[in-house]
């Protein structure tokens, strides 16, 4: 029995001198590790230090305190972290690090702008812990010091990491941006319950802050200002960095494809209180499906060109960054983008709107909506129910405006007018304004326009369709009439289209229908022949030469009266002092009786046109038919001087009905 207990006293001993002798070891080997890695950041020309290291074997524990780098780059980054401690660290091969648990406390990051003018980010954070650690045992250094590459290099760095979580409980900061913003600038910034989860691949599940505050101090003007903000429940979901690394990897300059980079990004609701006398809230934010084309987004050769500071870009060089940031929107895609819940205290007026929605697809905006608008001008409130901008071409738009940069090239013409190309329609609806100081209201129903099938700069299809009402104004002579019916608002339906098809050389004009509430209604339709493709042209002379070769075809116009005719008839009355039967009865043999010697054609009319009279509430339909090719350009001069004899040209097929 002593020899077995002498036999496991000795066990114990060499078991327990080998134990420490190899906690002794791997805690010399982890310190040189440690270092080597610091060595590579002061090798690329940056700084690195650290305080001491320590490793607990029994709980597989590194400890590195008072870390301290700064990178030597365009855009200096330096970071302070007072205790770094990785809990349950492996090492399987001398590639990879694994850590159950990751905990820095009391970390520092500081980002300088030097080479741009002067500006610094300070970034602090009491606490920082990650779980399920896995990740590159060295440090990638950037191929070079340029951003693109620093961008790189943190973004493929970044790729190689995997956690399951990261929580900050509060990250604060501040700003300064004495020489980079007009007028300077300062505040600070504090984000809470910032979290992380399912990191692996490059891609982020979901991110997640509790809330952001901030505070900016401004001068304006010489005045100091100060701005404070309020953001809430911020939230993305689904990032992926493969769509930032395609866009830094200059390999990838002609790929195509779409990456995607988030799949939804949330946030809301948010305050910013700016003095004097400016408050705003957002409801919330939505996007959907954010997304990025490398071939288009060309960050190096965007960067390439900003001016040195201090320098103002010529015409050329702000052409070309234009030309840049077209490419830049032609290279994102926003599957959905909404606003919801503005409202905005102001010392001119209140605003509220009920929402904001767009989208963008290669440089195109589908469509760019705002709803429930509501406001006050000068003379009352103003209020819309919907505006949108249908297909706004926003790449094209910047390459436009980049004509317009150099006052001693101003666009031609037809180039200014190529901005109608950028747009295919707008839409308004609901929309109640005052129409003069009185405050008496325009309402607006709903107005759509549109417009394409472009011919140069030309569109050769639109559609208007309008339905409103406004005041009738008194100081109008013309409207005399209405006014001494008491009648002081109309009521307006408008119906126009025109479209031109190349094949046939055909250009019609319908719908055309235009409705004045309670008075009268009229339909026409016009078709012209033989339009050549060069009439759309903004050269007046060929224009002209071409035009002769437009003839008039078929034409119809139907009046429908709605009140119309019983309120011209009481009008006359009134001025005669006769009885509305009388009035009518004199009306009509006016206009027959003024009319007897006309060709059968127009007698047709004439007959007509007493009968509509003669009968109310009827229809009047007049049609015509070319007797042979008529000019359009001699039509419209015959029809201004001997109108007789524009008809002449015309069969004519008149008729009244219900």
């Amino acid at each position: 029995m002593v020899k077995i207990l002498m036999g496991l006293a000795v066990a114990i001993a060499i078991a327990a001198g080998g134990f420490f002798g190899f906690g002794f070891y791997t805690q010399q080997r982890v310190a040189s590790e440690v270092e080597a890695a610091f060595e590579q950041i002061r090798a690329a020309g940056g700084k690195a230090s650290h305080g001491r290291v320590s490793f607990d074997l029994s709980t597989r524990t590194l400890t590195v305190a008072d870390i301290v780098t700064e990178t030597n780059a365009p855009t200096p980054v330096s970071v302070k972290i007072a205790s770094f401690t990785a809990l349950g660290v492996r090492q399987p091969d001398s590639a990879q690090f694994f850590a159950d648990t990751i905990q820095a406390t009391d970390i520092e990051v500081g980002l300088s702008m030097a080479a741009r003018p002067s500006g610094r980010v300070t970034y602090r954070a009491p606490r920082i812990m990650v779980k399920d650690y896995s990740g590159p045992a060295g440090l990638q250094q950037p191929a070079s010091s340029s951003i693109i590459d620093i961008y790189r290099s943190a973004v493929e760095q970044f790729m190689r990491i995997s956690a399951s979580s990261v929580t900050v409980p509060a990250l604060t900061g501040t700003m300064n941006f004495e020489g980079a913003v007009p007028g300077g600038g300062a505040g600070d910034f504090t984000y809470s319950g910032v979290s992380m989860q399912g990191i692996k691949d490059g891609k982020i599940a979901v991110m997640k802050a509790d809330g952001l505050v901030f505070t900016v101090n401004t001068q304006q003007s010489g005045k100091p200002q100060k701005m404070t903000g309020n953001l809430a429940n911020i939230a993305s979901y689904d990032l992926d960095a493969a769509g930032a690394a395609a866009v830094l990897d200059p390999q990838k300059a002609a790929d195509n494809q779409y990456y995607r980079v988030y799949r939804q990004i949330s946030a809301g609701p948010y305050t910013i209180t700016s003095e004097p006398g400016m408050r705003m809230r957002i409801d919330g934010f939505t996007i959907d499906d954010v997304g990025v084309r490398p071939s288009r987004v060309q960050l190096p050769a965007l960067l390439a060109l900003i001016p040195a500071a201090g320098s103002a870009p010529t015409p050329a060089q702000a052409r070309d960054i234009m030309e840049k940031a077209a490419g830049l929107y032609e290279g994102i895609r926003v599957g959905s983008a909404e606003m919801r819940g503005l409202s905005m205290e102001t010392p001119q007026a209140p605003l509220t709107l009920a929402a904001v929605r767009l989208n963008l697809d290669n440089g195109k905006i589908g469509e760019f909506a705002f709803e429930a608008l509501d406001t006050r001008s000068a003379n009352g409130p103003v209020k819309v129910g919907r505006f949108a901008l249908k297909s706004l071409d926003l790449a094209g738009l910047l390459r436009m405006s980049a004509l317009f940069l150099d006052p001693a090239q101003m666009p031609s013409p037809d180039q200014a007018l190529g901005m109608l190309t950028l747009l295919e329609g707008a839409e308004l609806k609901g929309l109640v304004a005052p129409y003069d100081s009185a405050g008496k209201p325009v309402s607006i129903d709903a107005i759509n326009l549109n417009w394409g099938q472009f011919v140069g700069p030309i569109p050769s299809r639109a559609h208007l369709s309008a339905k409103l009402t406004t005041p009738i104004d008194p100081a109008n002579p013309m409207l005399e009439p209405l006014i001494a019916a008491g009648i002081d608002s109309a009521a307006i339906d408008l119906d126009l289209g025109a479209a031109w098809t190349e094949t046939s050389r055909a250009f019609v004009l319908a719908p055309m229908s235009l409705e004045l509430g309670g008075l009268l209604k009229a339909q026409a339709r016009v078709a012209l022949a033989n339009v050549p493709r060069g009439v759309f042209s903004l050269d007046p002379v060929q224009a002209a030469t071409l035009a002769a070769q437009i003839e008039a075809e078929a034409m119809e116009i139907t009046l429908r009266d709605i009140g119309g005719v019983d309120l011209a008839v009481a009008q006359y009355a009134r001025m005669q002092n006769l009885t509305p039967d009388a009035a009518r009865r004199e009306i009509v043999e006016s206009i027959k009786d003024g009319n007897a010697n006309l060709d059968p054609d127009a007698l047709a009319i004439v007959g007509a046109v007493a009968g509509f009279v003669e009968n109310p509430l009827g229809t009047l339909t007049l049609k015509f038919t070319p007797r042979a090719k008529v000019p359009a350009m001699q039509l419209i001069e015959l029809l201004s001087t001997e109108p007789l004899v524009a008809l002449e040209q015309f069969q004519v097929q008149a008729s009244t009905g219900r």
